[in-house]
């Protein structure tokens, strides 16, 4: 049963460097025909499982960027998802939003539809750096974009921030910590930077161009991340997001608990009935698939039982709450002791995990190699 909808708008103003997200150039796509194509695979979908629907939680607007939309695109964006999603149990209605492009027409649509969380990528305050990056908002579009969401009505605003940037020094990122702070925002996330395949950092790195920060110097990063957020009262709820109490992210909350979820749209992902699934990337194909009356399916995979023990501790661990005992069991019918036996005493003597009579998290230390914290949990090598 989908506890959250993930909606993917593939349309970018401007393609940024790091990004590796399924997304095109706005200019010259066909983006009515491709909410029209959203709303039908909608349609298909819950007119295929509507048991699946009829507790949906939250949904989620993603990209690409949702607001390159025009306000009447996002309008009859909106109108599509209220007429084939069940709404009435929904908490948490989320936007990806840009900065420099998310005008007060564009907010009013957004709050007007139902959307009650903003999502902003903000990524840094240091205007070279977001250069570099291919970002071309100002800090002063910042400003005013949060102040004008506060205006139409938006309470719950979070920002994305990045560190590890290329030629990132440590007094920079102190420097966005201490101007995202100063924002006194309900939720903020920072990740690092991933030089993924398929981007301009990737070219870049591959010729030997990319000025990437070193390893020790990206920890500290990390550490100076955790600590700035702890003193100024917002509290690590998973690796990588800090919130205040109540406006943690209810629906990331959902992949971490390995929950169930629809994806539609191009490239999206999606976990539904115990599979998961993967859409058509190429926007022609997808909307062609769809008008045809087709569900727009590139790939599904049913999940064994031994890939959902390994999920659930994959994904429960980024969580600061860790995998709690109850939850596990509840699951699976048997113990993390019986699973884990082995794996878990060992990361404890090793630091990484501490364990009590509730569950299982990551230590500090632990936070920092989580990745290799989660491959120990592949049944395998158990």
């Amino acid at each position: 049963m989908a506890r959250g909808v993930y909606i993917h708008i593939p349309f970018c103003h401007q393609i940024c460097n790091y990004c590796d997200f399924n997304k095109v150039f706005f200019k010259n796509q066909p983006v009515d025909e491709y909410i029209e194509a959203l709303g039908r695979e909608m349609e298909l979908t819950v007119e295929q499982m509507p048991e699946a629907f009829v507790n949906v939680e939250t949904i989620f607007l993603g990209g690409g960027t949702p607001t390159a939309l025009s306000a009447t695109q996002i309008e009859k964006l909106l109108a599509l998802i209220a007429k084939h999603i069940p709404l009435s149990n929904v908490k948490e209605f989320s936007s990806e939003a840009n900065p420099d492009e998310l005008t007060v027409e564009k907010l009013q649509a957004l709050f007007n539809g139902g959307v009650n969380r903003l999502s902003m990528g903000v990524q840094s305050f240091d205007q070279d750096l977001l250069k570099k990056i291919g970002r071309t908002h100002s800090n002063e579009h910042v400003y005013r974009t949060i102040q004008n969401a506060k205006d139409v009505g938006f309470t719950n605003i979070s920002i994305d921030l990045m560190y590890g940037l290329p030629g990132q020094t440590m007094e920079q990122w102190r420097h966005t910590l201490e101007k995202a702070l100063a924002l006194k925002l309900p939720h903020y996330s920072a990740y690092s930077l991933i030089v993924e395949p398929k981007t301009i950092f990737y070219i870049q790195y591959a010729k030997g161009k990319l000025n990437l920060p070193t390893e020790d110097l990206e920890a500290d990063m990390y550490g100076v991340l955790m600590d700035t957020m702890e003193a100024h009262g917002v509290h690590q709820y998973e690796i990588s997001n800090f919130a205040h109490e109540g406006f943690e992210s209810t629906h990331n909350k959902i992949y971490w608990d390995n929950d169930e979820y629809a994806g539609f749209g191009a490239g999206a992902h999606g976990y539904l009935r115990g599979v998961r699934y993967s859409n058509v990337a190429p926007i022609k194909k997808y909307i062609e698939l769809v008008m045809e009356g087709h569900r727009p399916l590139l790939q599904e995979h049913s999940v064994t039982k031994d890939e959902k023990l390994e999920e659930q501790m994959f994904l429960g661990l980024r969580k600061s709450a860790g995998v709690t005992h109850g939850e596990f069991e509840q699951k699976f019918g048997q113990s993390m002791a019986s699973v884990y036996g082995e794996t878990i005493p060992k990361l404890q003597r090793e630091g990484l995990l501490e364990t009590d009579a509730q569950g299982v998290r990551l230590t500090r230390k632990g936070r920092f190699v989580g990745n290799e914290v989660f491959q120990r949990f592949l049944i395998e090598d158990e």
